[in-house]
């Protein structure tokens, strides 16, 4: 990020910078949802504090003193962004995870396990 914006540090500027977003103007045009889906689909893990972080930004105001009400829908259009992503075409799609343990191999020792006398 060429400008240094207000509540936007190191780490989240170089996320910004690598989505293409190098100046204010360019927040400006993108908005907050739009910069924060970018950061998100290009693969970090972005919390919802950047999200308020960039809105803070947009108005001059520090994060928290964005109004629950703005937080609240940015929020939601946050999450119908998200909703809207497609699934990740690396891998399906994690189902339940299940464990087995084998009963035989906690019953009893194993021929090979016998210990010298």
């Amino acid at each position: 990020m060429k400008d240094k914006l207000r509540n936007i540090g190191p780490k989240s500027a170089a996320w910004l910078h690598q989505v293409g977003l190098r100046t204010r103007e360019d927040l400006v045009e993108a908005g907050p949802v739009e910069a924060f889906m970018r950061v998100k689909r290009a693969g970090f893990r972005p919390t919802l504090n950047l999200l308020y972080s960039i809105e803070g930004a947009l108005r001059d105001c520090h994060w928290q003193d964005v109004p629950q009400e703005r937080r609240g829908e940015l929020v939601a259009a946050a999450e119908a962004a998200i909703d809207d992503l497609p699934p990740p075409r690396h891998a399906p799609p994690a189902g339940p995870v299940t464990t087995t343990v084998l009963t035989a191999d906690t019953v009893a020792p194993r021929p090979d396990d016998h210990q010298p006398d």
